[in-house]
């Protein structure tokens, strides 16, 4: 679950901006700084730099491109998410680059077992990697993880007018991302129905 949920917070730092177009928060190094702190939990112990560089930044961007690559692939045959669909990379280059950031920091199984829980098995860096191996690493394998578990299966592309995010299908009855996209997506069509019932009359 952990997998899942920093790989879509991944793919979903693109998203609408509520006018139309498409935001992005991770345009720079300040709002990826913003993004790694509120995430921290998900990335399991990774040390996550204070001041990312542009390097980095410019590595989560190119990481997020092939996750949301693999992502147009896994929703397939229903559209991709229309905000970046025709400047991915292609799938055996998304592929490439997320194994290769899997592999920036070699890992080693830890156990772990504290008196009166169960033992924890746990995948740790082994050595000490910069801090932004790990976190690329971290990332890529998230996506890696969900891309090979079951949930795959229930990834959408959100279809409400403007929005451009990607979700996991929760229930048989959703549609939609959020439901605020499902009270856009009913507005859009009562609207159409209504223009073309005018069109009609006339």
């Amino acid at each position: 679950m952990t997998a899942t949920r920093l790989a879509l917070k991944l793919a979903v730092t693109l998203r609408h901006d509520g006018h139309g177009g498409v935001t992005d928060d991770l345009a720079d190094t300040e709002g990826l700084a913003v993004w790694l702190r509120e995430h921290a939990a998900l990335l399991d112990g990774t040390t996550v730099p204070a001041a990312p560089d542009e390097a980095l930044l410019t590595a989560v961007r190119e990481l997020r491109a092939a996750v949301r690559s693999l992502f147009a692939r896994a929703v397939r045959p229903g559209p991709p998410s229309a905000a970046d669909a025709h400047r991915l990379p292609p799938e055996d280059e998304a592929i490439r680059r997320l194994n290769a950031a899997a592999a920036r920091v070699p890992t080693a199984p830890q156990l772990t077992w504290e008196p009166g829980a169960p033992p924890a098995l746990r995948l740790l860096p082994t050595g000490s990697p910069p801090a932004a191996d790990t976190v690329l690493a971290a990332l890529a394998r998230a996506a890696l993880t969900f891309l090979d578990g079951p949930e795959r299966a229930l990834l959408r592309a959100c279809p409400a007018p403007r929005c451009v995010r990607y979700f996991v299908k929760d229930h048989a009855r959703q549609e939609w991302c959020t439901p605020s996209c499902g009270n856009r997506a009913r507005v859009a069509r009562h609207h159409e129905r209504h223009r073309e019932g005018r069109g009609d009359a006339s």
